[in-house]
């Protein structure tokens, strides 16, 4: 009888413990302890590949911040890329990515948009296709369990890393005095100085940005996902549009071409080179308002004879501004695709 109870005492210890050890595993659970690590074990890796078609607005002295919207889409141009995914663990990837996008700016865009008068005087604009390199770290707010066959239907995503890329804005002349209006490289022309004797030097046409922003994957079927993507960068140049600093001394540019003086200095064109429209009444009506005119001049008259506009000609004067570096938003429409994994035989019994 004695050593049945014993025996009794030894089982109920024996099941209270493992009951206990249960308990705390299970407990552990509930802050992603062994479980969550067990389940990472069990991800298999797996890489993807897209390719996709969308959008790009620009933002800097051609396209102000303060007028988010409006630059969004009133210079919106497109963008193509290829990405390379690797999938190390059901939430976090790594992305290779190759982008080209063109961005575009124009000062024309301002005519008659209250507070902005300067920027439609100065007349600038420019295009600019910029070839892309970039590696970002994605974060999916939905787990993949163990494989991507068993993905859910809809994933969102964030993501953020760091790209490199090369850019050489262009623009158009003044098809009155250059015919054939064809597009001209613009950092050669030092458009403010830049490589000439007493000026800063030529700006890099390689630069760096800082892609963020966040997409959306839609399953449709095992191998192929529908993808939505947004995302803003933040570059370390303030001359994708080619303006970022003051006016140059138009005799330093006139005396390396003609042309580079044009392109250095547009207020007085009768034309918006790039969208066509006529300046001429705006142009009046901004000396008008600032006394430089009488005030009966006719609007639709030619522009005054005289070489240069007070505050847009001299080396004080401010052509850009150096304040804030210029940026693009990409939207991408992309089709994806994964790559199967190795076909493992089944075990022999």
């Amino acid at each position: 009888m004695k050593k049945h109870t014993q025996l009794l005492v030894i089982l109920l210890i024996a099941t209270l413990s493992s009951q206990t050890v249960q308990a705390q595993f299970s407990f552990s659970n509930l802050f992603g302890g062994k479980e969550k690590a067990r389940k990472n074990r069990l991800f298999e890796p797996n890489s993807t590949v897209s390719l996709g078609f969308g959008s790009s607005s620009y933002y800097g002295d051609l396209s102000p911040y303060g007028r988010v919207i409006q630059s969004t889409f009133n210079g919106i141009r497109w963008n193509a890329n290829f990405n390379f995914t690797r999938h190390i663990s059901p939430t976090t990837s790594i992305r290779f990515g190759l982008t080209w996008a063109r961005i575009s700016g124009d000062d024309s865009f301002m005519n008659g948009v209250t507070g902005y008068e300067a920027n439609f005087m100065r007349n600038l604009h420019f295009r600019n296709d910029i070839k892309e390199l970039s590696i970002v770290a994605q974060y999916d707010l939905v787990r993949t369990e163990k494989s991507f066959l068993r993905r859910e239907k809809i994933i969102p995503y964030i993501f953020g890393g760091i790209a490199v890329f090369a850019h050489d804005p262009v623009a158009r002349p003044d098809t009155t005095l250059f015919a054939g209006g064809s597009w001209t490289r613009l950092q050669p022309l030092n458009t403010e100085g830049q490589g000439l004797p007493g000026y800063a030097k030529p700006y890099s046409l390689i630069s760096v940005s800082f892609p963020i922003g966040f997409g959306v994957r839609y399953k449709l079927s095992q191998s192929f996902d529908l993808g939505f993507e947004a995302g803003f960068r933040y570059t370390l140049t303030d001359y994708l549009d080619d303006a970022g600093g003051n006016y140059a001394d138009p005799n330093d540019l006139a005396s390396q071409s003609p042309l580079a003086a044009s392109m250095g200095n547009r207020t007085l064109e009768d034309f918006a080179a790039n969208r066509g429209i006529d300046r001429r009444p705006g142009v009046n009506t901004y000396l008008i308002n600032r006394g430089d005119l009488p005030a009966n001049t006719p609007l639709d008259s030619s522009l005054p004879a005289i070489s240069s506009v007070q505050g847009f000609s001299d080396k004080t004067d401010q052509r850009g501004n150096p304040k804030y570096n210029d940026s693009y938003m990409l939207t991408t429409i992309k089709l994806i695709y994964h790559i199967p994994g190795k076909i493992r035989c089944p075990a022999v019994r």
